[in-house]
């Protein structure tokens, strides 16, 4: 399974197969492979690679990628759900961004590349047990946001996430 899509092929091939059970999400999926896989030892370190790779989308996640304005400048706006693991979608997005930072600064023990760390740190931004700034709770979804001690709020778009 050599080759640049080896991971890429190896999460397929993990996911594919599991999309048949009725109710279970890419989301469910992947959150749950990618916990387990990361737990593999030193000799099975290419699926704790696998599960590095993995990303599990939820709303807050595609949301803080919409009020930013990130979906709509890489050019592939969508409304949460399958779009969002699709090519161009939120997963590939997050992949891009965790390809230009060296997790190794957060955790000398983490891969140079962390996509599952990224996306984790953008939810936990969002989460109302993490920083608990960027969601609907804080948030009038149908208004540009207003929380000008964001660490963010320089850079963002704040877009809102309905028409008014």
């Amino acid at each position: 399974m050599a080759g640049p899509d080896r991971l890429a092929r190896m999460r397929d091939a993990l996911v594919e197969p599991l999309r048949e059970i009725h109710g279970v999400s890419d989301k469910v999926l992947t959150m749950a492979l990618s916990s387990i896989l990361l737990g593999a030892p030193n000799k099975l370190r290419l699926w704790a690679e696998v599960g590095a790779s993995m990303i599990a989308i939820d709303t807050l996640v595609h949301n803080f990628l919409h009020r930013t304005g990130i979906l709509q400048s890489c050019g592939i706006p969508h409304s949460y759900g399958a779009a969002c693991y699709a090519r161009g979608g939120c997963a590939e997005i997050i992949r891009t961004v965790a390809g230009r930072i060296d997790a190794r600064t957060f955790n000398p023990k983490f891969p140079t590349a962390f996509p599952r760390f990224v996306q984790h740190a953008i939810w936990r931004f969002g989460a109302a047990d993490g920083l608990n700034l960027c969601n609907g709770n804080r948030i009038d979804d149908r208004k540009p946001c207003q929380i000008t001690y964001c660490y963010l709020h320089q850079k963002c778009s704040r877009k809102p996430l309905k028409s008014p």
